[in-house]
């Protein structure tokens, strides 16, 4: 009797199709509107005046500007430079010291314990190797220090912006759902062997636009993702496309007056590791 076996998956090829995407439009239009996500993570991390922060895929930086906010010594990593750009350019109209480099988030450029701190948010979630990106989140920081992440959860808006992203265009076979990092279970899975401590607690990030079309149009011109997806559908299933974010944001909107107020879940994360 033969037995199913798992798809071999190409890592490295879904990663370089993933730096595609998230380098098409422009990031940092939706980003800069997330930082209240950063400044909350870091204070739920309790940062100290002086510690050593690394955040990992850092985008444009709102956790990096959060950090370096509260006197930390902070590295932004990602493997997008573009976004690493951008968030130099934010960091020096601010004259924050931070500094940029660009690193594939399942292997690290740093040695073993370096950091006090080390951050995600929205970021790290979207590795295609989840277990390896883990290894690496608890491998570069110190023994008692802690790991903060903001993830989204399934449920969220923005969990079912993917789930709807994976009718159009699916998944490679063999890949998690970056939402599973917005669950406690899985969070156990990948970290709980060398956790002391993760404490999760449900958030929710407001989306505010003008309008669910506003929204849309935002979204479908400046996020990689939804951009990449319109451009390889052709007009019918862009209109099919285009209509089902709609009613999506819809579904999350909270306010009846024509303006979009959209509350997404996460998860805010604190994990400690063992000493």
């Amino acid at each position: 009797m033969q037995t199913a076996t798992q798809p071999v998956v190409d890592f490295a090829a879904i990663k370089a199709k993933q730096q595609l995407a998230w380098s098409a439009g422009d990031y940092a239009i939706v980003g800069t509107t997330l930082q209240i996500v950063g400044e909350s993570l870091c204070e739920a991390i309790d940062l100290r005046a002086g510690a050593k922060v690394l955040d990992v895929a850092a985008g444009n930086g709102n956790a990096s500007l959060a950090a370096a906010r509260r006197w930390c010594d902070v590295v932004a990593t990602d493997y997008v430079s573009a976004l690493l750009d951008q968030a130099r350019v934010r960091a020096d109209a601010e004259c924050l010291a931070i500094e940029f480099r660009e690193a594939d988030a399942e292997a690290l450029p740093f040695p073993d314990s370096s950091f006090d701190a080390v951050l995600s948010t929205f970021g790290v979630m979207f590795t295609p190797n989840q277990e390896q990106a883990a290894r690496e989140l608890m491998r570069v920081c110190k023994p008692g220090g802690k790991i903060g992440l903001a993830n989204w959860t399934p449920g969220s808006l923005i969990g079912e912006l993917f789930k709807l992203i994976g009718k159009y265009a699916p998944p490679p076979a063999g890949v998690k759902s970056p939402a599973l990092w917005g669950t406690e279970a899985r969070l156990r899975e990948i970290f709980g062997d060398q956790a002391s401590l993760i404490d999760a607690t449900r958030k929710h990030f407001v989306f505010r636009y003008r309008s669910a079309e506003h929204w849309l149009n935002v979204f479908k011109t400046y996020y990689g993702p939804i951009v990449k997806t319109f451009g390889a559908l052709p007009n019918d299933k862009q209109g099919e496309l285009a209509r089902d974010l709609t009613e999506l944001a819809e579904r999350f909107n909270r306010c009846g007056d024509g303006t979009l107020i959209a509350p997404s879940e996460y998860l805010e994360i604190v994990i400690t590791k063992r000493v």
